[in-house]
């Protein structure tokens, strides 16, 4: 099953290719939706308590309203974007992936499912690369191509993505959050000279440059996350529009920003769309 193509290609905001489809240069995140706020268990509850289903199908209407045609999130959305796109919506899907025990045929059901693109889990990735492991997240990827679906890497690290592009890996895509904001205690303090807290979600000015620089160093798509640090870079209109600014002008034209929304208080699918056609039109 996939999605209506006329439909989701309709779309007013800039697209990039992606595999067989283009795809809107803003990607709804899905961190919001399932209470991800990275600031407080408090904003996670209200989150939480704000995304009914409702709530959900709500915010991808207006999406598709604006021109955002892909939605990125986990294995456990699939069900919901197939309902959306099921009752008549146009959205495709990238999702995230990695070798879990527990659903060791997430891969398969996510393909059949219809998504787009699989990316192997950021998190788990970099857990990995920190331990000398990366090779172990090949026989995931290798099963994300003989589904035929988009093959793509999550990290939060400038690093790992230097190093697959060395390896010469099959890989279509890569999602590149913009802050590294896993740093251990130990890292933290060899850069810092002390110890912020909390150590988990240090939001470093330095990391977006790092990044975006391995993003335009790399010929392949770039879904760029985490622009807005986790809603720390949203105190002002002006604060945000410079975020999304600073972005399109330092990645690839082919590339495309992830964006988690919380529309509770206000318009946040309409005013990230018009960051997009101010700043993302040209590339």
């Amino acid at each position: 099953m996939v999605a209506d193509g006329s439909a989701v290609e309709a779309g007013c905001l800039p697209q990039v290719p992606f595999g067989p489809v283009s795809i809107s240069r803003l990607i709804l995140g899905a961190n919001p939706i399932n209470g991800g706020s990275h600031l407080s268990t408090f904003v996670n509850r209200q989150m939480r308590a704000y995304f009914t289903e409702g709530n959900v199908t709500a915010l991808l209407r207006r999406c598709q309203e604006v021109g955002v045609n892909a939605w990125q999130s986990g294995g456990g959305d699939i069900h919901r974007w197939r309902a959306f796109v099921e009752a008549g919506g146009a959205m495709h899907y990238v999702s995230l992936a990695h070798d879990d025990p527990d659903r060791p045929g997430l891969v398969a059901e996510l393909a059949e499912g219809g998504a787009v693109g699989i990316a192997y889990h950021g998190e788990v990735t970099d857990s990995l690369f920190k331990a000398g492991r990366l090779d172990d997240i090949q026989d995931v990827l290798k099963r994300v191509r003989d589904a035929g679906v988009q093959v793509g890497v999550s990290t939060h690290m400038p690093a790992v993505i230097e190093a697959i592009e060395e390896k010469g890996w099959d890989v279509d895509f890569y999602m590149a959050c913009v802050y590294e904001r896993h740093r251990s205690a130990e890292e933290l303090e060899r850069l810092l000279g002390h110890v912020p807290i909390p150590v988990r979600e240090v939001y470093l000015t330095s990391d977006p440059p790092r990044m975006c620089e391995v993003i335009r160093q790399t010929p392949k798509t770039c879904l760029a996350f985490k622009i807005l640090a986790a809603g720390r870079l949203c105190e002002t209109p002006e604060q945000v529009a410079e975020a999304f600014r600073f972005t399109f002008a330092h990645i690839k034209p082919t590339d495309a920003v992830i964006v988690g929304m919380y529309p509770e208080y206000s318009d946040q699918v309409g005013e990230d769309a018009e960051l997009v056609r101010r700043y993302g039109g040209k590339g």
